[in-house]
């Protein structure tokens, strides 16, 4: 190709891979059901974004680095403190029975059905037990099941892809070998042994590179990531180099010990990891769904929907009931962890490189691996995008709407306040540093968060799942450091209890963020108030408010939170719950009336 073609070729690529992601967001569907299809389409009327064109032999080499960068990603977002008790059991039951289940019904069935040796349906079966947390995490947070199914889901989506990548190198090697796949005997376990102490040797270094650079030279901000993606490269191209595949493992052990080990208190929001993950996922599917022609797709597509058929309605099925039998999921958590299982661009990633090979070498059926993946990925990805939600609401799996509270500070006053939110039906969590308050805390019934000191409340342990807002009402410049930080490491809104009148606070009076109450009601203001004998007390909002009481919070009919702020003033509507500080006297006397409604 000239230096014009490749240009346009690459510039397209970009574009399409772009486009298509801004094109999903729009649609609201997975980004998958627009890029694939695009790739595909590109492929078919113009030669100029096919990778081997573009690329050559470095294309192999090139997606291998990516999805190693895509994984180690991945392993950050696990952290192994959630993964406790029967979860833990019930994820490496899901791993050896899927991968067990999936490879050998599909080495059964597809000679049959795809007319393929049984070397190579054995080939297919070792691509189809990746699947990828790229693809299950967008659908976890559409459909919001409970937090003990997405973590199951997501652990077990993110550690079969570089198992599946290293059974996969090993069948591939096999074959062009020896021309067949010898089960029976040990040698194969004894080559993945060999693999995986390859990989956990590489993920050590990784490891020790990052505690160097992260923590000993206190790199941050933009070098600080400079320096993990160069650890990352290095490290997996550096155990590829040794052994075949192994910097996937790598990769996902690096990003684990990184997010698991004390010290390094990586943030939980990585804009430059996020945007580079999601560019590296649209080029790759673009690419190689170009490769897939629509005269290879033609003849393996109705044995390719009887194979998603075995897959979705028997196999992982099974997997799920065999799995989680006598592990404390519901049914219904049970039968949705059997209808999710997608698979994604690890496994188009190894089905491009793997088939490749093995039609360089000439084995007989070895171009149908890559039609059937492609068909195989946007077969599940379509159905399981479009029912996995409405079957999670059949299942009664999904959680309430409604805001997930993490209420930081340990006060009093402010235990009060997290115990009338929780009467007005909010899921209350709150955070304090010292063991007084913590006792006050959980001897008020209300859910503690975990952490030991004060910088839990501003790193990544104190985003925990399913928070949506923050209210900080501690000490004043705690607060407003705590304000600045968390913006940035939770989803949703972060408010705090403004500083008092001339505050001479080192950073309280100098900084943003949204401040509760208004001017009047500041931190101090309400702790007197509570000396006092002020009560927070939760009414409807079609009740007459007791004299002297203010607003603080509008509770929605759907259990969505709205605060009274410095900028913002919220009208109570029908249905809606307030909740007020009530003084001394009409707080006695409210006490002494029947408990208010606790929204349903």
């Amino acid at each position: 190709m000239t230096d014009d073609q490749i240009l346009l070729g690459l510039t397209l690529t970009v574009l399409l891979a772009v486009g298509s992601r801004i094109l999903a967001s729009r649609l609201r569907v997975p980004a998958l059901i627009v890029l694939l299809p695009v790739g595909f389409a590109a492929g078919a009327l113009t030669d100029v974004i096919h990778p081997e064109r573009l690329m050559g032999a470095n294309f192999s080499a090139l997606v291998s680095l990516a999805v190693a960068v895509i994984l180690y990603d991945a392993g950050l977002g696990l952290d192994v403190r959630n993964l406790t008790g029967p979860t833990r059991w019930i994820v490496g039951r899901l791993l050896l029975v899927g991968i067990l289940l999936t490879f050998f019904v599909t080495a059964a069935v597809a000679p049959a059905m795809l007319d393929m040796p049984l070397r190579v349906a054995s080939m297919l079966g070792t691509i189809l037990v990746v699947s990828g947390p790229t693809v299950v995490g967008p659908l976890l947070e559409f459909v919001r099941p409970t937090d003990k199914v997405r973590r199951i889901l997501i652990w077990e989506r993110t550690l079969t892809d570089p198992i599946g990548g290293i059974l996969g190198a090993l069948v591939f090697h096999a074959i062009a070998t020896t021309h067949r796949v010898d089960i029976g005997r040990g040698y194969p376990l004894g080559q993945f042994g060999i693999s995986m102490a390859v990989g956990l040797a590489g993920g050590a270094v990784g490891t020790a590179l990052l505690w160097l650079t992260l923590r000993t030279l206190r790199l941050g901000g933009v070098l600080g990531t400079l320096a993990q993606l160069a650890t990352v490269i290095t490290v997996s191209a550096g155990c590829d180099i040794v052994r075949d595949d192994t910097g996937l493992i790598a990769a996902i052990v690096t990003g684990l010990a990184v997010t698991n080990i004390r010290g390094f208190d990586m943030p939980a929001r990585r804009p430059f990891f996020e945007t580079l993950i999601q560019l590296i996922i649209g080029l790759l599917f673009v690419s190689i769904s170009s490769t897939v022609t629509p005269s290879s797709l033609v003849p393996v597509l109705l044995p390719s929907l009887a194979l998603i058929a075995i897959l979705v309605l028997v196999v992982r099925p099974l997997v799920a009931l065999a799995a989680t039998k006598g592990s404390g999921p519901t049914w219904g958590e049970r039968a949705f962890i059997g209808w999710m299982a997608p698979r994604g661009i690890v496994a188009a990633a190894t089905a491009s490189a793997f088939a490749a090979g093995l039609v360089e070498r000439g084995v007989a059926g070895a171009a149908r691996i890559l039609p059937v993946t492609f068909l195989v990925i946007v077969g599940t990805v379509l159905l399981y995008s479009l029912t996995a939600a409405p079957v999670a609401r059949r299942l009664g799996v999904v959680k309430p709407t409604g805001t997930r509270l993490l209420l930081v500070g340990g006060e009093p006053w402010v235990v009060d306040m997290g115990r009338a939110l929780r009467t007005a039906g909010l899921d209350v969590l709150m955070w304090a540093g010292l063991d007084e308050e913590r006792k006050r805390i959980a001897d008020a019934g209300i859910d503690l968060a975990k952490g030991e000191l004060p910088a839990t409340a501003t790193n990544p342990g104190a985003r925990l799942e399913g928070v949506t807002a923050v209210l900080l009402a501690t000490d004043d410049d705690f607060n407003a450091l705590a304000s600045v930080v968390m913006k940035s490491n939770v989803e949703g809104h972060v408010y705090r209890v403004g500083p008092p009148h001339g505050s001479h606070g080192v950073v309280a009076p100098y900084t943003g963020g949204d401040i509760l109450f208004g001017t009047a009601l500041v931190r101090h203001v309400l702790a007197a108030r509570h000396e006092e004998g002020a009560r927070f007390v939760v009414r409807p909002a079609s009740s007459p408010r007791p004299p002297g009481s203010d607003i603080l919070f509008v509770v929605r009919a759907d259990r969505r939170l709205e605060p009274v702020t410095e900028q913002q003033h919220v009208t109570p509507r029908e249905g809606d719950h307030v909740v007020l500080p009530v003084p001394g006297p009409a707080a006695e006397s409210d006490a002494g009336a029947p408990a208010p409604a606790v929204l349903p």
